[in-house]
């Protein structure tokens, strides 16, 4: 007997669940939801993600990555997009929802030593995958911020680069002894 009023108060509560209105969504629905649409009042960014050094040092990638899937054959992971701009969103937060929108690999991890995320891989690209001085860096309105991505609080109209550099910056245009 109470085994049989403890199936049917689950069953009640499966019920109450379902026609109280809870969506239940697919992972791709999840993620769809988690861009904003862009209306005329919407302040917003861009961004690109590119790794196009890379095929100018093709023999230095590692083997295992020498694939479309990896490196595009224009050096174009992520074509310049719009995306609205929430307030306090920083470099990394606009890159984390991009990256998860567009189905993107991506591995961070938050670095004490800067207070800061740190961009480990994009695309399965990471740092050393091509070379000793490959990695990931990033620009806004064409400068190299000399911190983390998830301190660099963005304002309306950034524009938002993502380079994958197979020379510690200088193939993408950063000469770290020139920096203020």
């Amino acid at each position: 007997m109470k085994k049989d009023l403890f199936a049917i108060c689950i069953v009640i509560f499966i019920l109450a669940l379902v026609f109280s209105g809870v969506k239940i969504q697919s992972v791709d629905e999840y993620y769809l939801v988690h861009i904003d649409d862009i209306t005329p009042e919407s302040q917003t960014v861009f961004l690109t993600i590119r790794c196009d050094t890379i095929l100018d040092n093709w023999q230095q990638l590692d083997p295992a990555l020498r694939y479309e899937k990896y490196v595009p054959s224009d050096g174009v992971i992520l074509k310049r997009h719009e995306y609205v701009l929430r307030d306090g969103d920083t470099v990394y937060d606009i890159l984390d929802r991009a990256i998860r929108h567009n189905k993107i690999q991506m591995e961070c991890a938050y670095s004490v030593n800067y207070a800061s995320v740190y961009v480990k891989g994009i695309n399965h690209l990471y740092e050393f995958s091509c070379g000793e001085l490959s990695g990931w860096m990033y620009t806004v309105n064409g400068i190299f911020p000399n911190y983390g991505c998830s301190k660099y609080v963005l304002r309306d109209g950034d524009e938002i680069v993502w380079s994958y550099t197979c020379d510690l910056g200088r193939d993408v245009g950063c000469d770290w002894g020139m920096q203020k």
